[in-house]
């Protein structure tokens, strides 16, 4: 799961949005170095990552990506989850659009962030700026994140490739996030 999961997964959990977004720029033992709330917020984020990998639907979606791309399949499949819930998002959650949810996790998250790490704040920053939880509706826009995400992280360099596998493989991909992602719903409530 990506940024827009993991906001609307922490929703659904009644769990702190900075701690579930922040997660992954924190290492260690959060409860030594924040307030419960958000290390709470953490350790979900940190269940979720856990549990998604588990699923046999993850593990059908990871054998549609060509077998020299499978290492890196799981980073283009959290982008792909993201895709497919903003693309279906009123399926999710009828009480607003993505573009509301992005306003109200920014004005919750905002007057905080200064409390956290720089790395993270510009990563929010450039969400919010690039109304990416919005645009993660656009197949094209997928594809600008990996070949972003592989640009930045040589050792990722794959990651511009996968978009292929994405493509040829949407339907099926996009049957197995409708399997996924309500069990993920269910499982965190």
């Amino acid at each position: 799961m990506n940024i827009l999961a993991h906001l609307h997964l922490a929703t659904i959990a009644n769990s702190s949005l900075i701690g579930n977004t922040v997660a992954d720029f924190v290492k260690g033992d959060p409860y030594r170095q924040y307030p419960n709330e958000i290390a709470d917020g953490i350790m979900l984020h940190r269940k979720i990552d856990r549990l998604i990998d588990g699923f046999a639907e993850v593990k059908q979606a990871k054998l549609l990506f060509r077998q020299s791309h499978q290492r890196v399949a799981p980073i283009t499949l959290d982008i792909v989850w993201d895709h497919f819930l903003s693309k279906n998002w009123v399926k999710f959650d009828t009480t607003q659009s993505v573009s509301s949810f992005n306003i109200l996790t920014k004005q919750q998250i905002q007057p905080y962030i200064a409390d956290y790490p720089e790395d993270y704040q510009d990563f929010m920053h450039a969400m919010w700026r690039g109304q990416w939880l919005e645009n993660y509706a656009s197949v094209d826009f997928v594809g600008k994140v990996l070949n972003g995400m592989a640009k930045r992280r040589p050792k990722l360099n794959l990651l511009s490739e996968t978009f292929i596998d994405f493509e040829q493989n949407y339907a099926s991909l996009k049957w197995l996030f409708f399997q996924l992602y309500p069990k993920m719903c269910l499982l965190i409530k």
